[in-house]
C-alpha cells in the first residue's frame, strides 16, 4: 500500500501531466509547429497560467530541497538559489517527440534574465487587456517544458531510490 505522504508526493507529476493532456487537446485544433507558435486564444491563457502558477509552486519546493530553510517566493529568488545549487537546470532540453519540437525553457537563466515565457504569464495575468495576445502556443509549450524540467529535477530528490523511473 502506498503511503498518503508519498502518493501526495506525486501531485505535481500527476498535475503535469494532466496539462500535457490538455496540450494533446489543443493540438486537435492547433498543429504544434513553429509557424502557428504565435497563435494565442482563451485556452492557451488558461493552459499558459496552469502552467506557471504550478511551475511557482514546484520551483519553491525544490529551492527548499536545494537550500533548506531558504525562503525564496519569486522567480529571481528561484533563479539565485536553483543556479547556485543546479545550474544545469538552466540547460535541459524537454523534447516533444511527436511533433519534433525541442524547447530549454529556463536557458535565458545562463544569462541572468528571465524566460520570455514567465514574463508573459505576468504580462498577461496582470494586464490581460493590453496583453492577451502573448498568451501563445508557443509560451504555453515553454511553460509547460519548464514545469516538466522543474518537477524532474525536485522528483530527483523527492522518489526513493526505486521509485525514480515515474
Amino acid at each position: 500500500m502506498t503511503s498518503a505522504k508519498h502518493t501526495a508526493g506525486l501531485i505535481h507529476w500527476n498535475y503535469f501531466l494532466a496539462l500535457e493532456r490538455d496540450l494533446e487537446a489543443i493540438s486537435r485544433y492547433i498543429e504544434l509547429t513553429p509557424q502557428n507558435f504565435n497563435t494565442y486564444s482563451i485556452e492557451l491563457a488558461h493552459l499558459l497560467f496552469a502552467a506557471a502558477s504550478e511551475v511557482d509552486v514546484v520551483a519553491k519546493l525544490l529551492c527548499e530541497r536545494l537550500e533548506p530553510g531558504s525562503k525564496c517566493g519569486n522567480i529571481d529568488q528561484y533563479r539565485a538559489v536553483i543556479m547556485k545549487h543546479l545550474p544545469s537546470a538552466a540547460t535541459t532540453v524537454v523534447k516533444i517527440k511527436r511533433y519534433r519540437l525541442t524547447s530549454i525553457p529556463w536557458t535565458a537563466w545562463t544569462s541572468g534574465q528571465n524566460p520570455s515565457w514567465w514574463r508573459s504569464y505576468n504580462n498577461v495575468k496582470h494586464e490581460r487587456d493590453a496583453h492577451f495576445d502573448q498568451a501563445t502556443l508557443g509560451h504555453a509549450i515553454d511553460a509547460l517544458a519548464g514545469l516538466m524540467a522543474f518537477t524532474f529535477h525536485l522528483y530527483r530528490f523527492l522518489l526513493p531510490p526505486d521509485r525514480k523511473s515515474v
